[in-house]
């Protein structure tokens, strides 16, 4: 008399159970990996953009105020700044102090969010300001929101 199905293989049952885990364990690691190496690689490329974004922002503000261009400069504020003094206002201001004829933009510091910038005026004084950064709640990008 037959049995009703066929018995399991016997030879090589341990194998496949051992090749079989590790595969599986290679593909858990393969995903866990690629997702770590994925999320360390997010965190470098977000802050090489706030490094960017806030070298780009403090370049153009400076170069604004150079030219004489303070409502192009008064647009890279935040709402913060723009809240306390009016374009007309900053514009005055900006006029009244004295021009600038050369900048150099320094390194971001992405922990305090603070570029220094150092600024020859036309009487040929210099003085290194620190620009203080945030970031815009509307559209994710830097301003300037002080100089010291």
């Amino acid at each position: 008399m037959a049995p009703p199905f066929a018995a399991p293989p016997t030879e090589g049952g341990r194998s496949r159970l051992w090749l079989g885990l590790g595969a599986g364990a290679l593909a858990l690691v393969l995903c866990c990996g690629g997702g770590g190496a994925a999320t360390v690689g997010l965190l470098i490329s977000g802050v090489q953009a706030v490094e960017e974004q806030g070298r780009t922002v403090s370049g153009d503000y400076y170069r604004a105020l150079a030219d004489g261009e303070y409502g192009q400069a008064y647009d890279q504020l935040c709402d913060e700044i723009k809240r306390r003094e009016s374009r007309q206002e900053f514009e005055r201001r900006a006029a009244a102090e004295p021009q600038i004829v050369s900048y150099q933009v320094g390194k971001v510091d992405t922990t305090t969010l603070t570029v220094p910038v150092d600024v020859t005026f036309a009487g040929g004084g210099q003085e290194r300001q620190q620009v203080i950064l945030a970031q815009d709640q509307q559209t994710g990008g830097m301003e300037v929101c002080g100089v010291n």
